[in-house]
């Protein structure tokens, strides 16, 4: 007796792939003849599946503009997400069609900063040493919230439990101190006290951006820590930098635009090659904040996925609790 499925909201509410793929390709082309073309069907046929899709959505996809097409703000919209997902299906299914043999392919969940800082630097040795897995990286500052789907191997977060069916080991506490470049210590001496770097080019994250770094500590928190009061910084002081990307401000740290706050898991790679220096010994460890790696277990991968968390764990052995 075969069993019941009741209906898929999602897939029965999904336009046509068809009429998608003509869309994508006349707004591509700018032209419904060059897309009748470059898919080897009529014009007719390329107009009649966009009049479907417009009639789908219920909005007007492209404008006319001499012998061209360009598209609508719904329009826009509608082709970044479906471009992106053809991209990416068309990607996937090369991968699969040109695999000479069937690899682990595990997805990895980080935030921007981590994957930026810090996998960007280490992967290259992972990869060399474990040439028969395939890694999926994907960021993300919201993992609780992840997109329906999305199921990763290997999450890196500040999480302690990320959910059903995965393992955590805590990786570091979170350790942060002041960063500068060499270059712009030489410039500003006085930055080797604490009131005279509070006084400085403070480069601030922003709290949404702390959410994958740590969510409580900006540079008012950081001196408070230190028995200085950030509202003491006289009124001729540079004013303070706010940004949400840590990648940015890092970024600006290293061509001498002014001092962040660094976490020591993201930076310390940077100060033991000399790029940053610390302007003052003083740091912060909180020792309720925590880093975690969880895997998925019980996977179709699992000892692919175990390499990869005995990997990571490895890389952070002289800072894991």
């Amino acid at each position: 007796m075969s069993k019941h499925v009741d209906p898929d909201t999602l897939l029965l509410r999904m336009p046509s792939l068809r009429a998608t793929r003509a869309f994508v390709a006349a707004a591509k082309y700018q032209s419904f003849t060059r897309a009748a073309e470059a898919l080897c069907v009529s014009q007719a046929a390329i107009s009649r599946q966009i009049r479907e899709l417009e009639e789908y959505l219920g909005a007007q996809l492209f404008m006319r503009v001499g012998r061209a097409v360009e598209l609508t703000a719904a329009g826009s919209v509608y082709f970044e997400a479906a471009q992106l997902s053809f991209v990416n299906i068309a990607q996937a299914a090369e991968r699969i069609r040109s695999a000479p043999t069937q690899k682990p392919v595990l997805t990895v969940c980080c935030s921007p900063a981590f994957s930026a800082l810090w996998l960007s630097h280490h992967l290259p040795e992972f990869r060399t040493n474990n040439p028969d897995i395939e890694l999926n990286l994907i960021t993300t500052q919201n993992f609780v919230n992840m997109e329906p789907g999305v199921e990763p191997d290997i999450i890196i977060s500040k999480i302690t439990r990320v959910g059903v069916g995965y393992k955590s080991y805590p990786l570091c506490h979170d350790i942060i101190y002041p960063v500068c470049s060499p270059t712009y210590l030489e410039r500003h001496p006085e930055i080797s006290s604490l009131e005279g770097m509070r006084d400085s080019s403070l480069l601030d994250l922003s709290p949404f951006g702390r959410s994958g770094v740590a969510e409580h500590v900006d540079w008012e928190m950081w001196l408070a820590f230190q028995n200085v009061d950030i509202d003491e910084r006289p009124a001729e002081s540079p004013p303070i930098f706010h940004a949400n990307d840590y990648n940015l401000i890092i970024n600006m740290v290293l061509t001498h635009q002014g001092i962040a706050l660094g976490w020591n898991q993201l930076v310390v790679g940077m100060v033991e090659k000399g790029l940053l220096v610390r302007p003052v010994e003083q740091q912060v460890t909180l020792r309720n904040s925590l880093h975690y790696l969880a895997y998925k277990e019980n996977t179709e991968y699992q000892d692919a996925c175990m390499r990869v968390r005995d990997w990571v764990l490895s890389k952070f052995a002289r800072w894991c609790v």
